[in-house]
């Protein structure tokens, strides 16, 4: 094979060559190894889904549906290139009873268009919008493959991991925020054995590049135009960034910020007394003290009183998590969460708004089932401990490291039933 990264060389037999894969891929569902001539990204694709615990008559799974979808997707960077990605494939696909495919970084279909019956016939394998095709997921198949290795690829037939999606041939390849080079997701066209030609590859492969390039060209809107921005995850002391103005806030004055920015509507003394103070024997004087000296340090105009408010909308950290999380946009949550929400405080609010969070987040974690993420989690300071999400991991992921901390955690860990440390407490 001149290139590995495609199916089929010109010339070369394609029921032939379904068959000798047929015969590899039941050798490696029964021994393990994996014979000549398959691919070499293929077979260690084939390593990688045997490792996540995939089995060849698995199926995938639909983690967003409706009104979860729907937000997912407009909130999504490549929703901004579809048009474009519709019109250079769109009468591709529906001419050749194709299917266009769009991925997310974690192998998550977004968008699946094309020929009707081909997408009925598709819907039959869960290849629908919401369904999720990575690797760990499915096994080998051209997205999920492709944002495993940020390389174009195509998946001919038998060298599917899971039987009911051999019949079937595709070719995707990655697409790049072209600002941090990070892969956003994946472009696909899937459909019958005439896919596995070069050609395909190399037009899905430009359609990706077209649309790293129409991203290059977009300004990024900002929820808020030159509006503060409050950092709060992972640090005792907030930062808040006015107009281009950095300012490392004090403990008591982070949870201030904290609290306000959730409340726009504002909040009394006696109700900032409660949230910030475990001693209700703390007199109100205090608190409209560090009042006037947070007002000082902001400068004019942004923290009123009478109640106490801040007087322009604050971007948060812990809003970007929440608002992924309800989105589903479980992946963007784990990437925007640095750590627990001022780990020092002791402020009841701040307390509970710290734990519903990290409970949150590793709730979703441990539903998604993602080894990466489940894995980031438990290695960070704050889910070095997490027994739920070590167990979690171990479950999908039972490598000899994973076992052998988790053996650990629960030994330290002997407590009583259905309790765990978790992270953020």
């Amino acid at each position: 094979m001149t290139d590995p990264w495609v199916a089929l060389e010109p010339g070369a037999d394609p029921a032939e060559r379904v068959r000798v894969l047929r015969r590899a891929h039941e050798t490696f569902a029964v021994a393990g190894t994996v014979p000549q001539p398959v691919r070499s990204v293929v077979a260690d694709s084939w390593r990688r889904s045997a490792r996540a615990g995939v089995g060849p008559e698995g199926t995938a799974s639909v983690e967003l549906t409706d009104g979860d979808l729907g937000v997912y997707r407009a909130e999504h960077p490549l929703a901004r290139v579809m048009p474009l990605i519709r019109e250079l494939v769109g009468t591709f696909a529906a001419d050749g009873e194709h299917l266009l495919a769009v991925c997310d970084a974690q192998g998550r279909l977004l968008w699946v268009e094309g020929d009707p019956v081909t997408r009925r016939k598709a819907g039959r394998m869960n290849f629908v919008p919401g369904a999720r095709w990575a690797e760990s997921a499915v096994g080998t198949n051209a997205p999920g493959t492709a944002v495993a290795v940020d390389r174009p690829v195509q998946v001919f037939a038998a060298e599917h991991f899971i039987r009911r999606v051999q019949p079937w041939t595709c070719a995707a390849a990655p697409v790049h925020d072209p600002r941090t080079g990070r892969v956003l997701g994946a472009v696909d066209i899937t459909g019958g054995n005439g896919l596995a030609h070069p050609h395909s590859l190399g037009f899905v492969q430009a359609v990706a590049r077209a649309a790293e390039s129409q991203l290059a060209l977009l300004v990024p809107e900002p929820t808020y135009v030159d509006g503060p921005e409050l950092t709060a995850l992972g640090r005792d002391e907030a930062q808040l960034c006015v107009h281009g103005r950095k300012m490392r806030l004090s403990r008591r004055h982070s949870e201030i910020l904290v609290l306000l920015a959730r409340h726009p509507e504002g909040l009394t003394g006696d109700e900032l007394l409660c949230a910030l103070y475990e001693d209700e024997s703390v007199p109100p004087v205090t608190l409209r003290a560090e009042l006037a000296r947070l007002r000082r340090l902001l400068g004019p105009g942004l923290l009123a009183s009478r109640p106490y408010r801040l007087t322009s909308p604050v971007e948060s950290d812990v809003a970007i998590v929440e608002r992924r999380l309800e989105g589903g946009a479980v992946m963007g949550a784990a990437t925007a969460y640095t750590g627990p929400l001022l780990p020092g405080s002791q402020a009841p609010a701040v307390v509970r708004l710290r734990t519903r969070l990290a409970d949150g987040l590793r709730t979703a974690l441990i539903a998604r089932r993602d080894p990466d993420l489940l894995a980031d989690w438990a290695h960070a300071p704050w889910g070095e401990d997490d027994l739920d999400v070590w167990r979690a991991l171990a479950a999908i992921r039972p490598t000899a490291p994973v076992r052998s901390r988790l053996a650990t955690l629960e030994s330290e860990l002997a407590a009583p039933a259905g309790w765990s440390r978790q992270a953020g407490r």
